[in-house]
């Protein structure tokens, strides 16, 4: 979860909201990314979705079935969707997300009984300083919009 971290700090630096993931298997790095939906003008390029193309495109293969997901902020359904697609065996996030995230945060959609595929999940690892980091991101971008109305 620190490289997960370390990979979110990239995003901040580019002014993007400061998510990070890795995909690991088999303690091999299939694939890193950060959040660049603004950008690359792009919805879907959430951290986890980056990742698992890179390593899909790694593995030559859209099955990552032995593959961890390793994510600073609790998924959202776009996501989740494209983890049980890609058949990812587990998922480890850091800060719960009240408002989007499906995996206990608003809603349980991806361990919802009804999910063909189940995935292993863990939730909170290292969640105070996932969650600070876009604490303290978003405080930035009010002041900073605070700012420029004056």
């Amino acid at each position: 979860m620190r490289q997960a971290l370390a990979v979110a700090q990239q995003a901040e630096q580019l002014d993007e909201v400061p998510v990070g993931a890795l995909i690991v298997c088999e303690n091999k790095l299939l694939g890193s990314a950060y959040n660049q939906p603004i950008s690359s003008n792009d919805p879907s390029a959430h951290a986890e979705m980056l990742a698992i193309r890179h390593a899909a495109q790694q593995q030559k293969n859209y099955r990552l079935s032995r593959a961890t997901l390793y994510v600073t902020l609790e998924p959202c359904m776009m996501c989740a969707g494209a983890m049980l697609h890609a058949r990812i065996e587990r998922l480890v996030f850091g800060a719960y997300d009240f408002k989007t995230g499906v995996v206990g945060g608003c809603v349980d959609w991806l361990v919802h009984e009804k999910q063909q595929h189940k995935i292993r999940v863990q939730g909170g690892v290292l969640e105070e300083e996932c969650s600070l980091l876009l604490k303290n991101f978003f405080a930035r971008k009010r002041q900073e919009k605070i700012n420029n109305a004056t």
